[in-house]
């Protein structure tokens, strides 16, 4: 009970966990840059977090916690997750950091959306008024018809959020049974497996620069998820989720250092109402204290990253 009673240090490590997440994406985007295809950065990242969680597990005498009855529903579950880390990784390739990042904000405005259907749950006006004021940031953004953002990237985008809706609700049955660090192993396994499959169809020599932001990545995504799931343990979803927000700070300064490239006035104008709807769903979420927590595009808390 103690655990719960630590919001700050939930805080701290929310925000350390989003950081390394949003420096996985920004690997990803160099790696695209350099050729790299976004199977193969997928598998590495998959494959890599094997040996850190099992080596993670077996210091703290933790694993047997890998066991599990519900093999077919890891395995369901890994199927939606990798789609929606395909969109992630692919948004990140095909589009600036900042607008990746808010698309992937959209996550709660698709698990309001799919709440009737799938929990046979009311929607009350102050989460369908979110979900409007969401949509029309993601319209400013997208500015359809003038092709200042990639339609590829924006439906990459947008579908990571809508998949990574989806993945809430599975991870939310699982954890009726599972621990979190099951989940995210499981995930990794079905994850890399399914890759592997492909690999040798994407894969290309690579040099030691290239074979160090595949390792980095692998890292980096890895620990987001540890980190992440240690905030759960002392902080409630509905207080520390407002952080996954400090991602976009990230994204923008990556995109300004690296890239040379700032957000154009339409993500400016965007990002806040996308934004500003996640942060009433929360609140409204946190006041019914039920249902479908937010989660992000970076999803890491439900193993999507």
């Amino acid at each position: 009970m103690a655990q719960t009673e630590r919001p700050i240090l939930a805080l701290g490590l929310r925000v350390c966990a989003m950081a390394l997440i949003a420096t996985m994406f920004m690997l990803i985007k160099v790696a695209g840059d350099r050729g790299i295809a976004g199977l193969e950065v997928i598998f590495w990242r998959q494959a890599l977090s094997l040996p850190i969680i099992v080596t993670w597990l077996w210091a703290r005498g933790g694993l047997s916690i890998l066991r599990t009855r519900r093999m077919a529903s890891h395995a369901q579950r890994a199927i939606f997750g990798m789609m929606a880390l395909f969109c992630n990784v692919s948004a990140a390739m095909l589009l600036p950091l900042a607008e990746a990042t808010t698309f992937g904000f959209t996550a709660p405005l698709f698990a309001v959306l799919l709440t009737p259907l799938i929990l046979k749950d009311r929607v009350g006006p102050w989460r369908w008024a979110a979900v409007l004021l969401g949509f029309a940031g993601v319209l400013i953004i997208a500015n359809p018809g003038h092709e200042v953002v990639a339609p590829l990237g924006v439906a990459a985008g947008l579908g990571a959020g809508f998949l990574v809706a989806v993945v809430s609700f599975q991870i939310r049955d699982l954890a009726q049974t599972e621990a979190t660090i099951t989940c995210v192993f499981w995930f990794a396994f079905f994850g890399a497996a399914m890759s592997a499959i492909v690999l040798p169809i994407y894969y290309t020599p690579h040099g030691a620069f290239d074979w160090a932001l595949l390792v980095l990545i692998g890292i980096c995504g890895t620990f987001g998820q540890l980190l992440l799931t240690s905030a759960l343990r002392f902080g409630q979803v509905a207080t520390v989720v407002v952080m996954d927000y400090t991602s976009l700070i990230w994204a923008t300064l990556y995109g300004w250092l690296i890239w040379d490239l700032l957000p154009g006035i339409a993500t400016w104008l965007g990002a806040p109402a996308i934004i500003a709807a996640g942060l009433i769903i929360t609140w409204r979420e946190h006041r019914l204290a039920k249902a479908v927590a937010p989660v992000t595009s970076q999803g890491a808390s439900s193993g999507t990253a």
